[in-house]
């Protein structure tokens, strides 16, 4: 085990923090206005008493972003949590399905799979990462039968007060950057080189989002409004539901 370096740290964030706001413009830039617009109920819009077209578009695309940058930055996250475990511990990557980070420490092979924070998954998910763990373990004891293997769910953010589930561990927030570091502040000390260039980056982003926003009104005026600038509430609902021609077999 190695003392990890703070600057190390600061240098990594500084160094790839641009690609996670890359990634959440270039997720807008891909995104198309007929997509989102069947994902979404449009049931709840008119619940909602939503009148404006830029209202739904807003509501359509933020709840696009809240999503998908939880993602993409999940995976950041994942990225320097396996550069500081590599930095002590000499941690690497795992070649294993399902399995995100291996590290040796006294003797005992950690098997880590990283999520974004505690409440990721649900009953299947989680049956699919204890099965993920088991296979993971045969595997590597092809070649050592007598490896001591410990299987860890690490969370970036949160917390869980009982870690021990029987068959794993699951350590969250404060214990998950100890768990991989050795350094219990770490989860603090890691907060404010995110910030560098936040700023600057944000502007980019919203530059992007202004467009978006006013790129999809004008679309969704032309589209699902009449010629008054009411909504077409029916031309919206038949866009989103309709099954064309076709009807249930209500015989099988």
């Amino acid at each position: 085990m190695k003392k990890l370096i703070l600057d190390d740290v600061v240098n990594y964030v500084e160094k790839n923090i641009s690609t996670f706001h890359q990634k959440r413009i270039q997720s807008l830039d891909s995104l198309k206005l007929s997509k989102i617009l069947k994902r979404k109920n449009p049931y709840l819009f008119k619940a909602k008493y939503i009148l404006t077209a830029e209202e739904i578009i807003k509501s359509l695309v933020d709840a696009h972003i809240s999503s998908n940058e939880e993602t993409i930055f999940g995976d950041w996250l994942e990225g320097l949590a396996i550069f500081i475990n590599h930095k002590v511990y000499g941690g690497r990557k795992s070649g294993i399905t399902g399995i995100d980070l291996e590290f040796d420490n006294n003797r005992t092979r950690y098997i880590v799979t990283i999520k974004s924070g505690p409440n990721w998954g649900n009953s299947s998910q989680i049956t699919k990462m204890r099965t993920d763990f088991i296979t993971a373990t045969r595997a590597l004891r092809t070649s050592n039968s007598n490896l001591h293997i410990v299987a860890v769910n690490g969370c970036c953010y949160g917390k869980d007060d009982n870690p021990d589930k029987g068959d794993y561990f699951k350590y969250c927030g404060q214990r998950f950057w100890d768990f991989i570091s050795g350094d219990n502040e770490l989860y603090t000390k890691i907060i404010e080189p995110l910030g560098f260039r936040a700023k600057e980056r944000n502007d980019d982003f919203c530059t992007s989002y202004s467009s978006m926003i006013n790129k999809f009104t004008r679309e969704f005026i032309a589209d699902f409004c009449r010629e008054n600038g009411e909504i077409d509430w029916d031309k919206l609902v038949r866009f989103n539901s309709s099954a064309g021609t076709s009807k249930p077999n209500l015989q099988k």
